[in-house]
């Protein structure tokens, strides 16, 4: 652009300012994010190995409208986390991802749907920064979530439609001692007949113990 405007320049000497100046446009490094989609893995072997997301509607007695965030370990049956509010962002997700990372570290994978909190670029950037897979279902296909899906339903017919909330706090209260309780009095035929709990204890106890230093 300088020689088209009838400067005669030295190449060299022009870089040499260029770079003093701080002119250069950053380049950008990209993000790689491993993506999924369709069925996942029938089977998962390990506690962490892989969450399923979704999210589940409701009202107030009011007839306001809630939205629950549910997170489960596919291999524990946990109820890693109920998320409760009128509004829920993918900002407002990866947060509740981050506070069970800080609990119990992030799983290798997460299982969701398409809808635009999972699929924006701060769930992507989650994702990539922390190197967690991101395995989306088949549109129209809540049967390729199946953990989740299941349960969610234990969730609407034990919780939602047994109460009528009358506030958010209220509906948030209520859940999370339902959470609690399915956590650790609910045993699962696929756990051996144990409870969520019991399950993780007995995994816990059954590892090496670590080695002890003189």
């Amino acid at each position: 652009m300088i020689r088209r405007d009838g400067w005669v320049v030295n190449i060299k000497r022009l870089r040499r300012i260029y770079r003093e100046a701080n002119l250069q446009v950053r380049k950008r490094v990209r993000r790689r994010v491993a993506l999924g989609r369709g069925n996942p893995a029938p089977a998962v072997g390990a506690m962490n190995e892989r969450w399923s997301l979704d999210f589940v509607h409701d009202t107030l007695s009011s007839g306001r409208r809630i939205r629950a965030l549910t997170i489960v370990d596919d291999f524990t049956h946990e109820s890693l986390a109920i998320e409760v509010d009128t509004s829920l962002t993918g900002e407002r997700v990866t947060r509740v991802l981050n506070m069970l990372g800080e609990i119990r570290g992030v799983p290798k994978t997460l299982v969701m749907d398409n809808g635009t909190e999972l699929t924006s670029l701060v769930m992507l950037r989650w994702a990539a920064d922390r190197r967690v897979r991101l395995h989306h279902i088949a549109p129209g296909k809540p049967t390729q979530n199946a953990f989740i899906e299941s349960f969610n339903g234990k969730f609407r017919d034990e919780c939602l439609n047994e109460h009528s909330f009358e506030s958010l706090g209220e509906a948030r209260e209520i859940i999370e001692v339902w959470r609690l309780d399915y956590n650790a009095n609910r045993p699962h035929s696929s756990l051996g007949n144990r409870t969520p709990e019991e399950f993780v204890r007995d995994l816990i106890n059954s590892l090496p113990s670590p080695l002890l230093v003189g």
